[in-house]
């Protein structure tokens, strides 16, 4: 092994010449190690290509040559030759050059690079003090990676490619073994042309004629924040913003401009001649009008009225290929409970506003209400899990319940929930919405309490159903901000400002509306879809308690570039989610948005509704 400078951090190549580890300035590692979950296997710089005239994943090089400020190696992939270059120092440059030495020419479907990013969730403090982040966006020319600390801090490891293209990325290392504490490992792909040829606007194929080669170039370098990593980039292809009601114009950077006539994601592409860059915007109906043409869908799609008791009322998953709703049995994450409250408290958001038709509306609440008080909420406020599962407890659940049945008058009744939750040690737990309940309810005490509790917790936070994750962090935050608004002299400002950036490093700005400000989840498509596909979910609802936070930050604790960018983060999250709805009301669960997971092509909306219309609860909270 040898290890080079790379600025002030270091970089450790092993004998093989793969990159086994860089170490951040501050001491932390910023790749896997050697473990359960990583094996020198998955080592930064290897990988593999697929072609039409055989396949091959390159490990040991034919060629290893040391030089002082790097190495190069040469692999033997069949009939091709693929070439490595890497070069230490103040920056880090690495070159890939695949050949075809063959006297045919060779169809390249896909060109993978491993780039193992240390992108776990052990516990808490040692994802704040020694994990990254990993934002990728492989948008052709204007490709990059910001590796950030999750707590935040600086500097972050930045890659940006300077010649060739990238068009896509992968996840491997995806199981139930490794469940939702795991990223997996991240392959950068000049092409995935043969496994998912459809992604991420679509896929090119690479041809190489006899004695031809692709060469592609990329950087890193660290820098103290992302907006200092942009600097140093010039990008082929800039919007000013990513979404926008149909009919409405987005600008294009210089003076172009593209108007949506229809609702939709679009592509949009630009070239200097030689190399290609794209981006993705939406354009979608005003929100009046998804909200009740989902409205809609749900009560004529997503209930059970084969049922003869009020489970009728209850809403449930649907799939969308088959028109049929999901029975849930023993996967709790598809059953008529949980999340899919958020379908209950849709209604009710689109009748508070006067939408929709008002009788329907009252009727399938009234119902809803039923089904919650003879199935789900007992008598002394415990919810159970679901109307099955009578016995079970799950603290999530709670605050929801509570806010439908404070939306239907019940002030009572959600305030002996919210008293049994901290009954049963909810004190020592983040449920999502617990800030604004308590203080609409006037449970100070109970708000006050809580807060502290989680003040002493420092980075030490207890682990929920993920170890650590953006989930926990929103409601953390959401409950510290409600704290500090009703008792500003007991809640330091301080605390929150301290924490901010544990919430806004889960997310970039990739000039996808998919990706912008919404923050990494990385298993929800396998726990709520029907395909069960691990990887990376964009954008995923949870996402919105984000703009929740950004929305409702105490504009006092920041200066005035920083309460921009809280509003510009809000409507990028709250618009991003509306991509999960069609027009016709239909909706997805999950977005799996790599190009494959473990070798199956991804990219992919999952065919169920199951839980995405908090979203829409969200997206018509933030703009009430």
């Amino acid at each position: 092994m040898e290890i080079f400078r790379f600025g002030p951090g270091t970089v450790q190549v092993g004998d093989d010449g793969a990159v086994e580890q860089v170490v951040h300035p501050d001491g932390r590692r910023v790749l896997l190690d050697a473990g359960k979950v990583h094996d020198s296997l998955h080592a930064w710089g290897k990988g593999f290509v697929v072609t039409d005239r055989g396949s091959h994943r390159f490990d040991s090089p034919a060629l290893v040559r040391w030089r002082q400020t790097g190495i190069d190696l040469l692999y033997q992939l069949g009939g091709l030759e693929l070439r490595v270059g890497r070069r230490f120092g103040e920056q880090w440059t690495e070159t890939y050059e695949l050949r075809n030495t063959t006297a045919e020419q060779v169809e390249v479907g896909s060109l993978a690079i491993s780039t193992p990013y240390q992108d776990v969730y052990t516990s808490s403090r040692e994802s704040l003090t020694g994990a990254v982040h990993a934002h990728v966006w492989t948008g052709g020319a204007d490709a990059w990676v910001w590796a950030v600390p999750m707590d935040g801090s600086g500097p972050g490891l930045g890659l940006q490619v300077k010649e060739g293209e990238l068009w896509a990325y992968s996840i491997e290392s995806r199981e139930p073994g490794t469940s939702s504490n795991v990223r997996g490992h991240i392959y950068l792909h000049v092409t995935d042309h043969a496994r998912a040829p459809h992604a991420m606007g679509g896929q090119p194929a690479v041809s190489l004629a006899p004695n031809q080669s692709y060469r592609w170039t990329w950087q890193l370098a660290w820098y103290d924040d992302l907006p200092a990593f942009h600097a140093d980039r010039q990008p082929l292809l800039e919007a000013d913003r990513l979404a926008a009601e149909v009919g409405e114009t987005i600008q294009l950077r210089g003076a172009s401009e593209i108007t949506g006539e229809e609702p939709g994601l679009r592509y949009v592409e630009a070239t200097d001649g030689k190399r290609t860059a794209r981006i993705a915007v939406l354009f979608h109906q005003p929100l009046q009008e998804i909200a009740e043409r989902r409205v809609r869908f749900i009560l004529a799609k997503q209930r059970r009225p084969e049922l003869a008791d009020s489970r009728k009322y209850a809403f449930v998953p649907y799939d969308n290929d088959s028109g049929l709703t999901v029975l849930s049995g023993a996967w709790r994450d598809w059953s008529d409970a949980r999340e899919r409250i958020g379908m209950a408290l849709l209604l009710q958001e689109v009748r508070a506003r006067g939408w929709g038709d008002r009788a329907e509306l009252d009727e399938a609440l009234a119902g809803y209400e039923q089904f919650v008080r003879e199935h789900v909420v007992d008598a002394d406020g415990t919810v159970h899990d679901d109307s099955i599962h009578q016995t079970d407890v799950r603290l999530y659940n709670f605050p929801w319940f509570a806010r439908f049945l404070l939306g239907q008058g019940d002030r009572t009744g959600a305030a002996r929930i919210l008293n049994r939750y901290y009954e049963l040690g909810g004190d020592h737990f983040l449920a999502f919405d617990l800030g604004p309940l308590l203080s609409e309810l006037g449970l100070h005490e109970h708000l006050i309490r809580h807060a502290r509790t989680f003040i002493e917790y420092g980075d030490e936070l207890p682990p929920h159903e993920v170890n650590y994750e953006q989930s926990m962090v929103a409601p953390l935050l959401e409950l510290l901000v409600s704290a500090y608004r009703i008792a500003p002299g007991e809640i330091d400002g301080a605390e929150l400002s301290r924490r901010l950036p544990w919430l806004t490093a889960f997310a970039a700005d990739q000039p996808d509306v998919r990706l912008r400000h919404v923050a990494i989840r990385h298993w929800d498509g396998y726990w709520f879809g029907r395909l069960r596909l691990w990887g990376d979910v964009f954008p995923h609802y949870w996402s919105a308690l984000s703009a929740l936070v950004y929305g409702a930050w105490p504009r006092e604790l920041v200066d005035p570039e920083q309460a921009a960018w809280l509003d510009a983060a809000t409507e990028s999250i709250l618009r991003a989610n509306l991509v999960s709805f069609e027009a016709d009301g239909s909706a997805t669960c999950a977005f799996v948005y790599p190009s494959c997971v473990n070798g199956q092509p991804a990219h992919v909306a999952d065919p169920l509704a199951n839980d995405q219309d908090w979203a829409l609860v969200y997206a018509l909270r933030g703009h009430a």
